[in-house]
């Protein structure tokens, strides 16, 4: 049996303690590994690695991080594939949706490539007579991220790359659940030529997600999951004086007005909702159908979605199982609760026909429709193949119903309407809205993050909130009396 070990200094890091957990393959049920857990200790001596690894990578010039980041860029691109294989045997998403995952994750890894253009101050000559001021942004120090099981690389690349290219050093706490991938990274980063102890991997639970909260040395922390542990984890960071950005949970609402196209709107229904199995904070889960668009739309949907191939996501099936055997059987459980409240099972995933191993953790696709907002299929976050469709009677009646939610991540509109698409993305309260577009997801230089109780702190992920995140600004006032120059050198300027 495999042991899945840390990252520490450029190479592989047991840690003093005998804690693991199992990481299986969601396919089969097979235990396929063990995950060290690590103690206050180990955590400690990534970090210290970290702390020390800071000055010489801050301090390095902007070209030779740009080298490094080029390099790193050309050898995912290159091994891509071997990444996505690594995330479909432990988190259980198709082939082909982990390669779009990796792909989405190297988009910011080449937004961060220009990070001497982003890194740009700005400069007042004579401000006063003969003073000068300028200003510059410089990194923070050792940072941490902490990282779902769903996105096991695209969400700590969403951080890292910038956090990297900005000059700081890099904790990363993956999930426990599929924590390969971080290893694969981090070996990536070496063969870039990254510096020991710039990026490191931090294996564990609770236990290592206090300490990097607590640790005086990690400067930051990013965080997406849950929107309990979201919070938990801002007021704990913010409470050890740390900046925090801290992404939570969703409920994302796809609104259908009567003039949409409905082919275009069930596909989208159906792609946004099933795919990874719903396991995404992006995923519609809550179809918002208005007037009497309803019926003809629920079985358009209901038609596409019955074609849906689950199964072992290196068969070439179209949805995969969903990462444990305890969130399927808890998903399922809000299919019961739905079913026992009044909604009604359109179809129903709980007895699919899997193309794969009999233990694996099976969940089909699911549709639940006449479902009203006091169900908790609808209030809370499932996480699941399961698309809950809300009746409402006017565009009124579907903006009130979103912005009254607690979640404010991602919202999409469906229409052939130009004013009602202006009307709907000035007036939702969301952070990320797509207009016939269903899961909205920013490209990377832009920036992820959505409103309410989906994000705890004021920075969104990637983007320019992602350069402003990992930097702060220092001015500087500057007055010379005396010019001075140097010797004659005739040859052409270089950068090193």
């Amino acid at each position: 049996m495999r042991t899945i070990a840390h990252w520490l200094d450029g190479k592989s890091f047991a840690g003093s303690s005998a804690a693991t957990a199992p990481v299986t393959n969601p396919a089969t049920g097979e235990v396929t590994g063990q995950v060290a857990l690590a103690n206050v200790a180990d955590v400690r001596t990534v970090v210290e690695a970290a702390a020390a690894a800071f000055p010489a990578w801050r301090d390095a010039s902007l070209a030779k991080r740009t080298q490094v980041l080029f390099k790193f860029r050309e050898l995912l691109n290159e091994r891509k594939q071997e990444l996505a294989a690594i995330i479909t045997a432990e988190h259980g998403k198709v082939l082909a949706d982990a390669l779009g995952e990796v792909t989405r994750g190297l988009e910011v890894v080449e937004f961060a490539c220009g990070i001497p253009h982003l890194l740009k101050g700005g400069y007042t000559e004579n401000a006063s007579t003969k003073v000068d001021i300028f200003s510059v942004r410089q990194p923070l120090g050792p940072v941490a991220i902490i990282s779902p099981f769903n996105f096991p690389a695209m969400v700590p690349m969403w951080f890292f790359p910038v956090a990297i290219a900005s000059g700081n050093t890099v904790v990363l706490k993956p999930s426990e659940k599929d924590p390969s991938a971080s290893l694969w990274i981090a070996e990536l980063w070496a063969e870039a030529g990254l510096p020991d102890g710039v990026f490191n991997v931090v294996q564990g639970d609770k236990v290592a997600v206090d300490e990097l909260l607590e640790n005086p040395a990690i400067k930051s922390v990013s965080f997406v999951g849950s929107t309990p542990i979201a919070k938990y984890v801002y007021e704990n960071g913010t409470k050890h004086g740390k900046r925090v950005q801290a992404l939570g949970g969703a409920k994302n609402h796809m609104v259908v007005l009567p003039d949409a196209d409905l082919d275009l709107a069930a596909d989208a229904a159906v792609n946004a909702g099933f795919g990874s199995a719903g396991e995404r904070c992006m995923a519609i889960s809550a179809l918002v159908a208005v007037g009497t668009v309803a019926d003809d739309l629920v079985a358009r949907i209901a038609e596409r979605a019955k074609t849906i191939r689950t199964g072992d996501g290196t068969k070439g099936t179209d949805m995969g199982p969903l990462v444990t055997k305890q969130h399927r059987d808890k998903v399922a459980s809000y299919i019961d609760a739905g079913e026992a409240a009044g909604a009604s099972v359109v179809l129903d995933g709980r007895t699919v026909d899997a193309d794969g191993a009999a233990d694996g953790f099976w969940l089909g696709p699911t549709i639940l429709d006449h479902v009203t907002t006091d169900m908790t299929v609808y209030t809370d976050e499932i996480f699941g193949p399961v698309l809950s469709v809300v009746r409402v009677e006017t565009y009124d009646d579907a903006l009130a119903l979103i912005n009254s939610n607690q979640y404010g991540n991602g919202t999409a509109l469906f229409t052939n309407d130009g004013g009602a698409a202006r009307r709907f993305h000035n007036e939702v309260e969301v952070g990320m809205v797509g207009i016939n577009v269903p899961i909205p997801v920013p490209m990377a230089y832009y920036s992820f993050g959505g409103w309410k109780n989906s994000l705890f702190g004021d920075s969104h992920a990637h983007g320019m909130d992602g350069v402003h995140f990992f930097t702060r600004t220092k001015a500087v006032t500057t007055r010379w009396l005396d010019p001075s120059h140097g010797g004659l050198n005739l040859g052409f300027p270089q950068n090193n």
